[in-house]
């Protein structure tokens, strides 16, 4: 749903005055690509997964009893925290699994037993909103 001319001169607005605040903060925002983000954590993750299989390959090169068990568990858990981290950090960045809580048409998804309500509250009072905006 595109944006009224007076959310858009609000934007624009606020937009400027975030500029010459603060220019550098509002330039690294405005480059930031969140799918750079989550590459560099699933390269993390990846990175921690090796680690983890050394320290686990570690542990039991070491031979010492209760010293081998401890480092192979720690291992172990590192290797298992990587792999969550980058299968999140997949998920987010690949959008898989993320429910939509509008449809295409800009309306909200129903929710609850497809019990949905004519006009809508949100709508009524966006409805309400705009004419108390048209009319200043």
């Amino acid at each position: 749903m595109p944006l009224s001319e007076h959310e858009q001169r609000l934007l624009d607005q606020i937009e400027h005055a975030l500029y010459e605040e603060d220019p550098k903060f509002a330039h690294a925002v405005r480059t930031t690509n969140p799918r750079s983000h989550y590459k560099r954590q699933i390269i993390k993750a990846v990175l921690g997964l090796v680690v983890g299989i050394f320290v686990l390959m570690a542990g039991l090169a070491v031979g010492k009893g209760g010293v081998t068990v401890a480092i192979s568990v720690t291992g172990f858990l590192l290797m298992l925290a990587s792999g969550v981290w980058a299968l999140s950090s997949w998920k987010r960045m690949t959008g898989i699994g993320v429910t939509a809580d509008f449809e295409p048409d800009g309306n909200p998804a129903p929710r609850g037993g497809g019990r949905q309500s004519s006009g809508g509250f949100m709508n009524k009072l966006e409805e309400r909103w705009r004419r108390r905006s048209e009319e200043q």
